[in-house]
């Protein structure tokens, strides 16, 4: 029987809420242009790319490890709390794990904010790692957001 499980990382950015929470709302075309070492493309499938019901399908880079492609649809959105939640509904990542569902919040912190990433998971076998190569490419991901934040 397979298993599930949580993880959860809280990473402090020096980018405010706002602009931090814009970026991330603005990635279906953000982060390709900006980060074309880890985003090949962001196509947008249903929807506008940032509602929930929308559908988006991801192409990362070539480095990208386990994951060459997914498939998300967004759960639900709150943009007063900055936060949205999506779901993995095709891709190679459901190879590894049944249940794929990604949570990011952005809340203010002194200058800068908080970023806290989530997600629940279900595995295809219990010889499946936990997805903690996903989280540590989520903590870069926020990193260099906030260093393009700061660029810009």
């Amino acid at each position: 029987m397979a298993t599930g499980g949580k993880l959860d990382v809280e990473i402090e950015v020096k980018s405010s809420a706002d602009k931090f929470w814009g970026a991330i709302r603005d990635s279906t075309s953000l982060f390709p242009k900006a980060f074309s070492h880890d985003y090949k493309s962001i196509e947008v499938l249903e929807g506008d790319g940032k509602a929930p019901g929308s559908v988006r399908r991801i192409t990362y880079a070539e480095g990208s490890p386990i994951v060459k492609v997914s498939t998300e649809k967004i759960e639900a959105v709150d943009d007063v709390k900055k936060e949205v939640s999506y779901r993995v509904i095709d891709g190679d990542l459901l190879k590894y794990y049944k249940v794929f569902k990604g949570i990011v919040a952005v809340s203010p912190k002194g200058d800068g904010s908080l970023v806290k990433w989530s997600c629940e998971y279900e595995k295809a076998s219990n010889e499946i790692p936990d997805p903690s190569v996903i989280k540590e490419f989520a903590v870069k991901n926020f990193k260099e957001v906030d260093e393009y934040i700061a660029k810009t």
